[in-house]
């Protein structure tokens, strides 16, 4: 098995995650997203993003709006909708279950093979 192919799908296994917490903070333009989630070593492109926030859309989780710009063509800022909140708020709940049974399980490991030795 591949390291960093393991890695990119735990990735993007959380990226609808930490766009819908990003956009959970108020209007947010989509390039602004890109820049967060790189600088938090998510990596995604455009061509991963917009598929995704139009999904997001479609199922009534996100909703956007076009505000004029002074230094080009319009831009869309994307906010969440209240179904999109209680989506969040249910994620956030399972990714702190999910963080709490993973620290478990890895110090369970790390003690194991403390002991061994």
């Amino acid at each position: 098995m591949n390291l960093q192919n393991a890695q990119v799908q735990m990735r993007k296994g959380i990226l609808e995650f930490c766009i819908l917490n990003i956009i959970s903070r108020g209007e947010v333009y989509a390039s602004d997203m890109l820049e967060e989630l790189t600088s938090a070593k998510i990596m995604v492109v455009e061509g991963t993003l917009y598929p995704l926030l139009t999904r997001l859309r479609k199922a009534g989780l996100v909703d956007y709006k076009w505000v004029e710009s002074t230094s080009g063509p319009p831009r869309k800022y994307y906010t969440l909708t209240e179904s999109g909140e209680e989506f969040r708020k249910g994620l956030n709940n399972t990714w702190d279950e999910l963080q709490s049974s993973t620290k478990k399980i890895i110090s369970v490991s790390k003690k194991s093979k403390t002991t061994k030795k």
